[in-house]
């Protein structure tokens, strides 16, 4: 059984007895990136003493600035994951196409991650993080990463910050694991992760509201605030929603005028935080359909994102004009 201070590994190995067909595959995945998060959090630890602040002096594939970290982080990933031989393929948001390592050509499973979500935050040392997400193959090409959000395997994200915690969940629930820097392991801390029906606080970047497309959002904030919500808005989505799963209320990145279609990536931000959101018990739309049932068109593709708690998402639903 579970317990409160059990190491990753041996959780791992818990759920997959669970299912006598089990191979041992996805066990494995699993470890790839448990492995790859604690040497990144190694160097995050260090950001500040090690040359690796600052820019790379490049640009991925949405037109952003590369911090070193960034780079660093997506190298890691790359290497620890393809290593493995569990994926096909791995999709990052840094890259413009999927990777197909020699070593995972008979793997069950493709990967879509953001090796460092929140990277603007690097230099002002506010958590960031790394969100990754699983898909069985499927058609052996790049369309098994354009399969619905509710057929991931697994989901999950690693927060950087005044502790290094892994929130995972493969289908059965959402568990939170943080990192033991003395004995470098990630222990149980947070089992069977529950998100508030309702909560307190509200977080979106509440400076854009007048270029809002929706109507009803504006309005939809103001209710919130005469209910007595305060406003925690970190802009390091992997700390917002980390947040938002613990406290409740609702994280919103919607669209606007700039951004109509939203920012959040489909693939490598919106859906993985969706489906950990649902499995705790949350709600996850973009507005108009949930998140969990799009199935993507394009590996970069953006969505506006609404998620939380089933009070503040049935509101949100209820106020919305263009939903």
């Amino acid at each position: 059984m579970t317990r409160i201070g059990m190491d990753l590994n041996s959780f791992i190995l818990e759920q997959e007895r669970l299912y006598p067909n089990a191979t041992g595959s996805l066990s494995r995945a699993l470890v790839a990136i448990e492995s790859a998060t604690k040497v990144i959090a190694s160097h995050v630890r260090m950001a500040g003493l090690a040359d690796i602040l600052g820019m790379a002096g490049k640009k991925n594939i949405q037109g952003e600035e590369v911090k070193k970290l960034d780079e660093l982080s997506n190298n890691l990933l790359i290497q620890y994951l393809s290593q493995s031989g569990e994926f096909f393929a791995l999709a990052s948001e840094e890259l413009d196409e999927p990777i197909f390592p020699e070593e995972g050509k008979d793997a069950k499973y493709v990967i879509a991650f953001d090796p460092l979500d929140g990277s603007s935050n690097i230099d002002v040392n506010i958590s960031i993080g790394t969100i990754f997400s699983i898909h069985r193959r499927v058609n052996s090409d790049v369309s098994d990463f354009l399969q619905e959000g509710y057929k991931q395997v697994a989901a999950g994200y690693v927060i950087y910050g005044s502790s290094t915690m892994l929130v995972l969940s493969t289908g059965n629930g959402v568990n939170g694991f943080t990192l033991d820097p003395a004995v470098g392991m990630y222990l149980l801390s947070h089992p069977n992760m529950k998100i508030p029906e309702k909560g307190k606080i509200y977080s979106i970047n509440e400076s854009n509201d007048k270029k809002w497309i929706d109507a009803g959002l504006k309005e939809y904030i103001e209710s919130l605030k005469d209910e007595g919500y305060t406003s925690r808005y970190i802009g390091s989505m992997v700390a917002d929603v980390h947040r938002t799963l613990i406290k409740g209320g609702i994280f919103a990145y919607p669209a606007d005028v700039k951004n109509k279609n939203g920012k959040l990536r489909l693939l490598y931000e919106a859906s993985p935080m969706a489906f950990l959101t649902v499995q705790a018990g949350g709600m996850a739309t973009t507005g108009k359909e949930d998140i969990l049932n799009i199935k993507p068109t394009d590996i970069h593709q953006r969505v506006p994102v609404f998620l939380g708690g089933k009070y503040e998402m049935e509101k949100l639903k209820s106020m919305l004009k263009n939903g």
